[in-house]
C-alpha cells in the first residue's frame, strides 16, 4: 500500500505541486514517520480554486439523477477499498481496527450512501403566492477538515456540497492526510468531471488562510477547535462569504436519580472515551444525582479498567494513542491541572501505566470537578472524565447549560418523557436520551462556540445551497415549472 504522496490534486488530475516541501505523517504508536505528503503553497490553493470555478457551471447544471450516479460510483469505489481505508487510519490515527472498520469507515460510507439518495429524490415545488422559490448551489466551496475522523469529515462536507451542485477544493489535516489520497483515488476511479473536487493538502497557516480568504471561493466549510473557526469567520467576513463552522463541545451526561445507573455510566465512559477521547461530541461532563453518586464512582473505575491501551492492530486493544506528541502533552496538563484544581483522582492520571511507546494517555477519571474549573470549562480531547454531583434537575441543566459551547449531550432516566423535559432544556445542539442511538440522517452542530450550521442529511444538504425566488405573473404553478 503507497502512502507516501507527491502530487496534489486538481483539475481532474494528479499534479506536481507549486512547491517543493514535503509533510512528514507520524505513526502515533511508533513515534517513527511512515509517509510524507506535499507542503502546498498559496499558488496551488489558486490553482485549485481556479479549477473549481471552472467547472461549476457544467456541474451545477448536471441533473440530481446524474449526481446521484456519480457519488454511488464513488460509493463503490470507497467500498472496495474499505480495508485499506481502516488500515490507514489506524497507521496515521492510531485508532483501533475494529473502530476504524465500523465507525471511521463505515459511518462515511452510509453518509455517502444517503446523499445518493437524496439526490433520486424528487425535489419538491415550493411555493409562496406567484412565486417559486428554487434552491440553488452556492458556489465553489472550500472544506477544511480535521484529524480526528480523517474520512467521516470530509464525506459529511463533500457529499452534500456535490449533491447540490457545488464544487469543491479540499484541505485535510496535515497530521492525517494519507486516507483523503485514498478517497481521491476513488474519485478518479469514479471519473466525476474534472475541477469538481481538488485536493491541496499543507498547512492551516499556509493552505487553510488562502482556502479561507480566497475571493473565488463561495464558502468555507470547516471542522475543528473554536480558535481556528474564529479566524475562519474573520476570512470569510472580509468578503461576506458563507461559512459553516462546526467546533468544539464540552458535553454533559446527565444521570438522573432514577436512571439505569449501569447503563448510563457504561454508555457515558464509552462515550467519553470514544476515539480515545478525541471526539467533538464526547459526553466529557458526567452529572449524577447525588444520592446515586458514590455508586457511579465505583462503577466508572470497574468500566475504565477494561479499557486496555495498545496497539490498534491487537484485537484486545480498545484505546490507542492520542494523534501526537503536543496532544498528549496538551491532554496531561489538563489533568495535572484537573487535580491541581481539586479533583479526585479516580483512576488513570498522570502515573498510570501505559506502553513505553506511543502517545497514549490511560483512561482517566476525575470526581469532585467543580463545574467552573478549567477541566470542567475546556475541551480536553483525550480520555479523561470529569465527574460532578447535583441534587435537582434544575441545578443539573444548570450545570450542564455552564459552557461557551453546545454541540452534544445525553440525559438519562427512569423514562423517556422525564428524559425528554430535561434535554429540552440543555443548550446544546443534540441530545441523547436512555441511549438513543446517532441517526446520521439528523442534523449536526452546534449552539454557541460549537460552530455555525448543520451537518448530515438534508439539513446538511441545505447548507450548500441558496434561495431564489422568481415571481411569476400566476399563481398557478405547475410541474412543468419546476
Amino acid at each position: 500500500m503507497q502512502l507516501s504522496r507527491t502530487e496534489i490534486y486538481l483539475d481532474g488530475r494528479w499534479v506536481r505541486p507549486d512547491g517543493t516541501e514535503q509533510i512528514p505523517v507520524e505513526n502515533p504508536v511508533t513515534e517513527e514517520i511512515i509517509a510524507e505528503v506535499p507542503a502546498g503553497t498559496t499558488t496551488d490553493v489558486d490553482r485549485a480554486v481556479t479549477a473549481a470555478r471552472a467547472a461549476f457551471d457544467g456541474w451545477a447544471g448536471t441533473g440530481p439523477a446524474d449526481r446521484a450516479d456519480a457519488l454511488e460510483r464513488l460509493h463503490d469505489a470507497l467500498a472496495s477499498r474499505a480495508g485499506a481505508l481502516a488500515e490507514t487510519i489506524s497507521l496515521e490515527l492510531g485508532t483501533p481496527q475494529k473502530f476504524a472498520t465500523r465507525v471511521q469507515v463505515g459511518l462515511p460510507l452510509t453518509v455517502l450512501k444517503s446523499y445518493v439518495d437524496l439526490a433520486r429524490q424528487p425535489t419538491p415545488v415550493e411555493t409562496i403566492g406567484n412565486s417559486l422559490v428554487l434552491r440553488e448551489p452556492v458556489g465553489v466551496v472550500g472544506a477544511i477538515t480535521p484529524w480526528n475522523y480523517p474520512l467521516q469529515q470530509v464525506i459529511a462536507k463533500l457529499a452534500p456540497a456535490l449533491t447540490a451542485g457545488c464544487t469543491v477544493v479540499l484541505k485535510p489535516s496535515e497530521l492525517t492526510p494519507l486516507v483523503a489520497y485514498q478517497l481521491f483515488d476513488a474519485i478518479e476511479e469514479a471519473d466525476l468531471p474534472p475541477g469538481v473536487v481538488n485536493l491541496v493538502t499543507g498547512t492551516g497557516p499556509v493552505v487553510g488562510e488562502a482556502l479561507a480568504g480566497h475571493p473565488d471561493v463561495d464558502m468555507v466549510s470547516f471542522t475543528g477547535s473554536t480558535a481556528v473557526g474564529r479566524r475562519i469567520s474573520h476570512l470569510a467576513a472580509d468578503r461576506i462569504a458563507r461559512v459553516t463552522l462546526e467546533l468544539g463541545g464540552k458535553s454533559a451526561n446527565i444521570i438522573l436519580d432514577d436512571a439505569d445507573l449501569a447503563t448510563a455510566v457504561r454508555a457515558g465512559i464509552a462515550n467519553c472515551f470514544i476515539n480515545s477521547g478525541q471526539t467533538c461530541t464526547a459526553w466529557t461532563r458526567m452529572l449524577v444525582h447525588r444520592s446515586r453518586y458514590a455508586e457511579a464512582l465505583e462503577l466508572a473505575a470497574d468500566i475504565a479498567a477494561g479499557y486496555q491501551l495498545g496497539d490498534p492492530f491487537e484485537p484486545a486493544t480498545r484505546l490507542g494513542p492520542l494523534v501526537s506528541a503536543a496532544q498528549r502533552d496538551r491532554v496531561r496538563g489538563h489533568v495535572e491541572r484537573g487535580l491541581a484544581d481539586g479533583g479526585r483522582l479516580v483512576t488513570g492520571g498522570p502515573d498510570a501505566p501505559i506502553p513505553e511507546r506511543g502517545y497514549f494517555v490511560a483512561p482517566t477519571i476525575i470526581a469532585d470537578v467543580s463545574p467552573d474549573s478549567v477541566l470542567a470549562q475546556e475541551e480536553v480531547f483525550g480520555p479523561v472524565l470529569s465527574v460532578m454531583a447535583f441534587d435537582d434537575a434544575d441545578q443539573a441543566v444548570a450545570i450542564a447549560n455552564n459552557s461557551r459551547y453546545g454541540l452534544a449531550g445525553a440525559v438519562f432516566a427512569g423514562d423517556d418523557e422525564r428524559a425528554l423535559a430535561v434535554a429540552r432544556r440543555i443548550r446544546t445542539g443534540s441530545v441523547e436520551i436512555n441511549g438513543g442511538p446517532f441517526n446520521p440522517l439528523a442534523p449536526f452542530g452546534g449552539y454557541k462556540q460549537s460552530g455555525i450550521g448543520r451537518e448530515l442529511g438534508v439539513h446538511g444538504l441545505t447548507e450548500f445551497t441558496q434561495l431564489k425566488a422568481v415571481q411569476l405573473r400566476t399563481t398557478r404553478l405547475g410541474e412543468s415549472q419546476r
